[in-house]
């Protein structure tokens, strides 16, 4: 039964409380921990040398090197034309771009300098952020991820930063490097939980190696790097934030490091080696058959050759696991048709800053292609679209009355955490090999505001060559919604922008893929309609597409079911 009103709102006015308080603790605590701030407090003896480059993954774009020596930046999806002056003394586009600029992960593409010029320009560059911000211990360049990004960054590209230098530069890289080195250790355990306090750990352990160090800094830095492994990543290999790309990201770092460790000679981190052999098969488990990542809780486009630069050190390979049983998710794969559905919640309102309102979503492959997806997250947007990208909405399940199944906090002191909504879901699947893979789950994203339940199920059967689905709208002991009840309901099929849509007649949806494969999507119940969509996460930026929806009166129809077959 529904709560009443009155108690919805008390109960959910007690759960803003409980967080505002945890948040102003969280940061008094973490004031009183870090203490007065100042360059003078974080100075100490300036290393001679470094030891060793590792190695960076990403790939090198030739013509970004170039943009960048003409003094114009092209990071976060714009392009910044410093006509002369230093990039870090002008005003710049948005936040997404100053994060990328002083992350400095843009070195990588400067390896391609070929001219004595390019490297005068590029110490350039360094030098102008080190007389800038190098002292002043404030802003986004001190945010402890653009930290942890930026030594990263500068240890692996100390070859092409320090090529031909003079020794009044090298000497304030290093200075400047061991500096960033001793504040970031400092408030190491300060910094938030996920991916970005994982990355504070993985930089300090790169730098323990990579710098000069006593043994037991060494074994310090690589302890505290167990510790975190151990807690974010879980026993299934995925990462704690429930997103496929938080995998990748942190393969891309977490690789070169243990070639690090190997090639000096150092003990490898216990838990260094098997988190990355747990890591790649739940890598494999997000990614469909075309080589793109399912775009669920804040993943968006992959580049291929960044993937493959990944893959090609996975020394697991197998078939992908069926189920991620710790971060919640079910994948279904009959010969060349794949189901990926989400089945779970964030697993903590920390974690749940990066989450999207997407539980028992799924997305669908067949082939090379992709036909059925969730939005994704945009690379590079403002936060509006970045919100609307968290929505229920922008993914492929059913929405009650236009409501996301959870809710977002709007308050700049908490930041976008989840503050209410899905708390729980059960899931049964059922398996005959070679002949049906299905998925029944559950969650109660909208019991306390509508008094109902959304259940799904999803089956892939004949071969691979047919999907059927059911979603059914209950209350909570299982039985239909009252006749008053008004809730009206919207299944939504996001399409993949690239795939063809040709409405055969008011129940049947013909999909074309760029192969020329075609899939007909089928629906007895509700009104079937093709309607305008926004894909977020085209590696080109945002853009138009297409969905599906089907829409349904609760009360006259708790209960649909629909159909992929292919066609030919």
């Amino acid at each position: 039964m529904r709560k009443p009103a009155a108690l919805r709102l008390f109960s959910g006015r007690r759960r803003l409380s409980y967080l505002y308080v945890r948040e102003g603790w969280r940061r008094v605590s973490r004031r009183l921990s870090i203490g007065r701030v100042s360059t003078l407090r974080f100075t100490g003896s300036t290393p001679n040398r470094l030891i060793v480059a590792p190695t960076d993954l990403r790939a090198v774009d030739p013509f970004v090197a170039e943009e960048i020596l003409a003094g114009r930046f092209p990071l976060a999806g714009r392009v910044l034309d410093t006509e002369g002056d230093s990039p870090f003394e002008i005003d710049l586009p948005s936040r997404e771009f100053a994060a990328r600029l002083h992350s400095f992960g843009w070195l990588r593409h400067l390896r391609a300098i070929r001219e004595d010029a390019g490297y005068v320009r590029l110490r350039q560059i360094v030098d102008d952020w080190i007389a800038t911000h190098g002292r002043d211990l404030g802003g986004i360049a001190w945010d402890p991820d653009i930290i942890a990004q930026r030594i990263i960054a500068w240890l692996s590209h100390s070859p092409v930063v320090l090529r031909n230098a003079e020794h009044g530069f090298y000497r304030r890289f290093l200075k400047s490097l061991a500096l960033q080195v001793r504040y970031l250790r400092h408030i190491a355990d300060t910094v938030r939980d996920g991916e970005a306090r994982l990355r504070v750990r993985l930089a300090l352990a790169m730098a323990s190696v990579a710098m000069p160090a006593s043994p037991s800094a060494i074994r310090k830095a690589s302890r505290h790097l167990d510790l975190e492994l151990d807690r974010q990543i879980l026993p299934d290999g995925s990462h704690c934030s429930r997103s496929p790309r938080a995998g990748l990201e942190l393969l891309l770092d977490l690789l070169p490091l243990r070639q690090t460790y190997v090639n000096l000679g150092h003990d490898v981190p216990s838990r260094l080696i098997p988190c990355i052999d747990r890591m790649y098969p739940a890598l494999r488990f997000f990614r469909h058959q075309g080589g793109e990542l399912a775009l669920f809780n804040g993943a968006t486009s992959v580049l291929a050759h960044e993937l493959a630069s990944v893959l090609r050190y996975d020394e697991t390979a197998g078939e992908p696991f069926r189920s991620l049983p710790h971060a919640h998710y079910e994948r279904l794969a009959i010969e060349n048709t794949v189901v990926i559905m989400d089945t779970g919640r964030p697993l903590s309102v920390d974690l749940s800053r990066s989450a999207h309102a997407g539980c028992l979503s799924f997305e669908m492959s067949s082939g090379k292609t992709r036909f059925v997806v969730n939005s994704g997250a945009p690379k590079f947007a403002g936060d509006r679209f970045r919100q609307m990208a968290r929505t229920t909405a922008a993914h492929s399940t059913v929405t009650v009355n236009d409501t996301s199944s959870s809710r977002f906090s709007q308050s700049r002191f908490l930041g976008p955490i989840m503050t209410t909504g899905v708390s729980k879901v059960a899931v049964a699947r059922k398996d005959e090999p070679g002949r049906l893979e299905s998925v029944t789950a559950s969650h109660d994203g909208y019991l306390a505001a509508f008094g109902l339940v959304h259940e799904r199920d999803i089956g892939v059967l004949n071969g691979g060559r047919m999907i059927r689905g059911r979603d059914r709208l209950s209350r909570a002991d299982g039985s239909d919604p009252d006749e008053g009840d008004t809730a009206t309901a919207v299944a939504r099929f996001h399409i993949h922008p690239a795939v063809g849509i040709r409405q055969n007649n008011a129940r049947e949806i013909f999909l074309t893929a760029p192969d020329g494969e075609i899939w007909l999507f089928a629906c007895q119940d509700g009104e079937l309609a093709v309607e305008e969509d926004i894909f977020f996460a085209d590696p080109s930026g945002i853009r138009a597409s297409s969905q599906l929806t089907v829409t349904f009166a609760v009360a006259r129809q708790p209960e649909i079911q629909w159909t992929f077959s292919r066609a030919n």
